[in-house]
């Protein structure tokens, strides 16, 4: 079964920076999309970033310019680098693999930012 599992929240200050990790486990990603999204509390889930398989990027217009998404398609990862974190940007983190068979998501990690 294919998995996707991130890895990489936790507690930071506000101005601080975190990266997180998403791993796949039984699929190669070098061919797909790759996206992140988040939900904070009380609110619908949102886009974050998004990576193509060519390497591509866009953004929220939230994070552009302090968040960077980036893929090792050799590790079957893909990254987000999260700059100058405020109190806004606390949230649960989702990775997900984008495909026409149905998106697989990953089960969150926990991104608090708080002082």
């Amino acid at each position: 079964q294919v998995q996707l599992v991130e890895s990489g929240g936790g507690l930071v200050q506000p101005g601080g920076s975190l990266r997180l990790s998403c791993a796949a486990s039984k699929i190669p990603l070098r061919t797909f999309t790759m996206g992140w999204y988040r939900q904070a509390p009380g609110k619908q889930r949102e886009f974050v970033a998004r990576i193509t398989s060519g390497g591509d990027t866009n953004y929220a217009e939230s994070v552009a310019g302090r968040f960077t998404i980036s893929r090792d398609n050799a590790k079957s990862s893909v990254y987000l680098q999260m700059n100058s974190l405020s109190l806004e940007d606390t949230a649960i983190y989702f990775c997900v693999l984008i495909r026409v068979l149905g998106d697989i998501w990953g089960q969150g990690t926990q991104v608090t930012v708080s002082s």
